[in-house]
C-alpha cells in the first residue's frame, strides 16, 4: 500500500483527522451529516479538504465525532 503524503495545510490536517475520527466512531458521512445538520455532500467535501470551513462548522463536526477541535487541527493526531 502506498504511503499517504502528510497533510500540508490546516484544511488538509482537519480533513484527515475528521475522516479518521468519523471512521473510528463507525459513522458514515451521511450519519455525521445528520448529527451536525450539514449536508452529506458538504461533509464529503470537507473530508477531501475542498472546503474552507467556518469556525462554527468546525465546532459542530468536532462535537459530533467527540474529539476536541484543537485535536482535529493538530498534525499527527490522526
Amino acid at each position: 500500500m502506498p504511503s499517504r503524503k502528510p497533510p500540508s495545510t490546516a484544511r488538509e490536517v482537519f480533513a484527515r483527522n475528521l475522516r479518521e475520527a468519523r471512521r473510528r466512531r463507525g459513522l458514515s458521512q451521511e450519519a455525521l451529516a445528520e448529527l451536525t445538520g450539514l449536508h452529506r455532500t458538504y461533509v464529503g467535501s470537507v473530508e477531501r479538504g475542498e472546503r474552507n470551513v467556518s469556525i462554527d462548522n468546525l465546532d459542530r463536526l468536532a462535537e459530533a465525532v467527540a474529539v476536541p477541535l484543537p485535536v482535529l487541527l493538530t498534525r499527527g493526531a490522526e
